[in-house]
């Protein structure tokens, strides 16, 4: 080998030799800075937009776990709300909207019939003793042609005396007894009902409201008669073919 290609190895050993050992720097030196990116990213405070981000997931997660506690509380509210309801509706099991329009239906499927002489009349029945829960007097007058007719005595009772409708008389004076164990309303139409169904001396002329004049007390009446109400003390006069009728607003109860 030549002195020349000796001194071109060894030039060229020197080379190879910076090269390696420039390469091992700059690996050394991308080492030690990711190691150092890292302990700074370790030891480094949140950003402002992750603080931003991690507040918003923490009320997110508060959200919902208020949205579930409210859940919670309106599903024991209805279940308490249905279980009060059908707990009102088993201890009080004739509860109805419209319970006053079918009281009628309701006495009938409580109530038996005592004599088969004297059924049901407008869903008021024939009992064996006068009831005593519902119990007020009404007065009608009635005058046909001129003339006063008297409502007969014991209207609404049997004739052997073993029932009483709820609706019935005792003497001739008009009064209707009204005795009944409900608070039904009762009308003057449902006494002529039973009057005119099994009992004497019903006038044709009252099965019809035209040709009347009515008064309540001393007011005049206009409408159909057989839809008064009856209360309390309460007065009817009824005068068929009679302009020369006054009504009479006044009657001594007594004790009635």
């Amino acid at each position: 080998m030549t002195r020349q290609d000796t001194r071109q190895s060894s030039r060229a050993s020197s080379t190879n030799k910076q090269s390696s050992n420039q390469t091992k720097q700059a690996t050394n030196k991308q080492s030690s800075n990711q190691s150092s990116q890292q302990d700074r990213s370790v030891g480094k405070p949140l950003s402002r937009q992750a603080q931003k981000h991690e507040r918003r997931q923490e009320e997110q997660h508060r959200r919902q776990q208020q949205r579930q506690r409210a859940a919670r509380l309106r599903g024991a509210l209805i279940g308490s709300i249905v279980a009060a309801f059908v707990a009102f509706a088993v201890i009080n099991p004739r509860l109805h909207p419209s319970q006053n329009q079918n009281q009628g239906a309701q006495s009938q499927s409580t109530e038996s019939i005592f004599n088969a002489a004297y059924p049901p009349v407008d869903s008021i029945f024939c009992d064996q003793l006068e009831q005593s829960a519902s119990h007020y007097h009404a007065l009608v007058y009635i005058y046909i042609n001129g003339q006063q007719v008297q409502v007969p005595q014991g209207v609404g009772i049997a004739s052997d005396s073993s029932c009483f409708y709820w609706m019935h008389t005792h003497d001739t004076t008009g009064v209707i007894h009204i005795e009944a164990p409900n608070g039904r309303d009762f009308t003057l139409g449902n006494f002529l009902d039973i009057w005119s169904t099994h009992f004497s001396g019903y006038h044709n002329e009252l099965s019809s409201a035209d040709g009347w004049t009515v008064y309540i007390g001393s007011q005049k009446y206009n409408g159909d008669f057989h839809n008064i109400v009856l209360k309390s003390h309460m007065i009817v006069t009824l005068a068929y073919n009679s302009p020369g009728v006054k009504p009479n607003p006044i009657y001594s109860w007594g004790t009635l």
